[in-house]
């Protein structure tokens, strides 16, 4: 989801601030405007969406909505809009959020933030707002808090597990495992025939992250359903979980070189190039794969990690969702652009070139093969909520898994690191 940046470099964009009507319309932060045929008001709106690679796409809908504002209520609209990395965002945003220079308007993971952000007082309360009304039963829940408050619209909701060239797998006359043998004897076929079984890509440590969701909510659901409750109170810990290295290393040991040289961007031409039969990612990189080669056949499968093909299973969750400053001076439009995220004529198109999955009711467009995949593993059962795992300590395992890799930290070093985490986040969050 991230395009790779080096340190802290932020993408600014502007979108285009249309002429005010009158002479010398004042710029101002403060909400309101005329809709009649006065003197425009100006209003900087700043936006914070760490998904850079959908600048082309997030640039002509705020384009749009400036337009409208304009149109429908005579408010000339500036946005700034700051595209860090995943890896990035969060330390970013905090500082900004603890500093009093929140973005009007900032993305956020629905399932891993939203209870600390509303928690800490940052997010406003949107429960009354028209797009509430709009959305999915089924993703609702993501965007509300414990009370009853939905604080966010949502952009993506996901179903995913890993993602594997069709092409390959129908040539060799394979079918996705459903164990971890089964994944073992996959591997050996693939490399007698001299194709490489994985595509390795770990520059960024929101990759390798992605085991920790996959094999602990696999594990979570199967047989450990209490764990998140446990480790809330400081009672559980992550040598729980530690079987998910055996995954972990049949990918590492079947996979392309230099990982860790790799980001997400080129691990995605290399998927699409056929480098790779599988990539440990989800279908959130489905229009970058397909910028590569638009007639890739990628598929959506669960990931194996033990024998017990029960185990082997599909995550559901929300991620990518916007949030309003509790603080923001321009409540008005803020509100405006989020209830735009929904427009019943626009967001269709929007939703689409993204490749995100419907999420409302007014979406209409058909959904993509790799999410008809997931659904049918879905329908059988064979699928779980993702687990509320906080932020802090998905950070920690991604930076963990890259020092394992690279030979770095040991297996019980990197759950030593998970556990004291967590407890991090409970001395804060208690």
């Amino acid at each position: 989801m991230k395009k790779i940046v080096k340190g802290m470099m932020i993408t600014a964009l502007a979108a285009t601030v249309l002429a005010g009507c009158g002479n010398n319309a004042n710029s101002t932060d403060n909400e309101g405007g005329s809709t009649g045929g006065g003197e425009a008001k100006s209003v900087k709106l700043k936006m914070f969406i760490a998904q850079p690679r959908f600048k082309e796409q997030y640039d002509k809908y705020i384009a749009a909505f400036v337009a409208k504002e304009k149109a429908d209520k005579n408010i000339d609209v500036s946005v700034q809009l700051e595209m860090p990395t995943s890896d990035n965002a969060a330390q970013i945003l905090k500082t900004r959020l603890a500093s009093n220079d929140a973005p009007d308007i900032f993305a956020l993971h629905a399932t891993n933030e939203i209870p600390s952000y509303y928690k800490a007082g940052y997010l406003e309360d949107l429960s009354d707002q028209p797009f509430v009304g709009k959305l999915l039963d089924s993703v609702k829940p993501a965007v509300t808090t414990n009370d009853g408050k939905v604080v966010a619209v949502p952009l993506e909701t996901i179903s995913w597990g890993y993602l594997y060239n069709k092409k390959i797998f129908t040539e060799q006359g394979i079918t996705p495992p459903t164990t971890l043998t089964e994944m073992k004897a996959v591997t050996e076929k693939l490399k007698a025939n001299k194709i490489t079984p994985f595509v390795l890509s770990y520059k960024e440590a929101w990759i390798p992250q992605l085991l920790l969701p996959l094999a602990a909510g696999a594990l979570i659901e199967t047989g450990n359903k209490d764990f998140v409750e446990r480790m809330n109170k400081d009672e559980g810990s992550f040598t729980e979980m530690k079987s998910m290295f055996d995954i972990f290393d049949l990918i590492n040991a079947n996979g392309t070189d230099k990982a860790t040289e790799v980001g997400g961007d080129d691990g995605a031409a290399a998927f699409a190039a056929g480098k790779g039969a599988m990539w440990l990612q989800g279908p959130w990189y489905a229009e970058t794969i397909l910028k590569n080669d638009p007639n890739m056949d990628f598929g959506v499968a669960p990931l194996p990690i033990n024998d017990n093909p029960d185990a082997t299973l599909i995550n559901m969750g929300a991620s990518t969702s916007l949030a309003v400053s509790k603080t923001t001076k321009n409540k008005e439009v803020a509100l405006d652009f989020i209830n735009y995220v929904l427009d019943d004529t626009a967001s269709n198109d929007f939703f689409q070139s993204l490749k995100f999955n419907p999420i409302s009711n007014i979406h209409t467009y058909d959904s993509y093969p790799w999410v008809n995949d997931a659904m049918v593993y879905i329908k059988e059962g064979k699928a779980y909520q993702e687990p509320k795992i906080p932020q802090s300590v998905k950070d920690e395992v991604g930076k963990g898994l890259q020092a394992y890799y690279a030979g770095q930290l040991s297996q019980d070093d990197v759950l030593k690191a998970l556990d004291k985490a967590w407890q991090s986040y409970n001395k804060v969050n208690k």
